[in-house]
């Protein structure tokens, strides 16, 4: 991943704020950093060594620890990070799809996503606060483990369903075994716009209702 993408990942313009260039002159005039904002909202940058009149390549090769170009890095990560926090938003996931899904659970059932790891930060999960069990998560995934032929992280909503209605979905293209949970109770679905939301909202609703039962997992 890189730097750009790191820093930005799960943020999207303010594009009432936010310019399509920015630029700065950091480490006592020696270097250069343009920061580009595409219309789709990706985030491009280039470091330029301002004494060579070149980009300053060093700055992507990982593991400078110590090194000048560290340092460089460490300044031009600043930089991105003001940018992000002054003229961003945060997204709760990577998404469209996953985000609309999150903002319609929050406003019909008033659940709010947890992100219970440190180390997955971008999974998270939605939970009866009745019964306090799970009824939703949406996690994101090297698409490989869920379907084959498909590569780069994706991000998939995992629900409980009925046995038998499971049975029946995985017959269909757009569901898929569950991922890390039980496969026998739960389902997977890619939230890349296969189903619409209003079918998907259908199904987390089923799965809500689930979550009153006493067994759960």
């Amino acid at each position: 991943m890189s730097i750009e993408s790191n820093i930005f990942k799960r943020y999207v313009p303010d594009r009432k704020k936010c310019k399509k260039e920015y630029e700065k002159i950091f480490l006592n005039n020696s270097f250069k950093a343009v920061v580009k904002i595409g219309d789709d909202g990706t985030v491009s940058g280039t470091v330029y060594d301002l004494e060579n009149d070149d980009e300053f390549l060093p700055l992507r090769i990982e593991n400078n620890e110590g090194s000048f170009a560290a340092e460089v890095r460490g300044e031009y990560e600043k930089f991105l990070t003001k940018l992000r926090d002054k003229y961003f938003i945060k997204n709760y996931f990577i998404y469209p799809q996953s985000n609309r899904i999150t903002q319609l659970i929050i406003e019909k059932y008033g659940n709010y996503p947890e992100f219970l790891w440190e180390k997955f930060d971008g999974s998270g999960i939605f939970r009866n606060p009745e019964s306090q069990k799970w009824y939703a998560g949406i996690l994101d995934v090297e698409g490989s483990k869920i379907k084959k032929g498909k590569s780069g992280i994706i991000e998939v909503l995992d629900i409980k369903l009925e046995p038998d209605e499971i049975q029946e979905l995985l017959l269909l293209p757009d569901f898929y075994p569950a991922y890390h949970m039980n496969k026998k109770s739960w389902i997977t679905i890619i939230l890349d716009e296969s189903l619409s939301d209003s079918v998907i909202m259908g199904y987390i609703e089923k799965s809500r209702q689930l979550s009153f039962k006493k067994k759960f997992y």
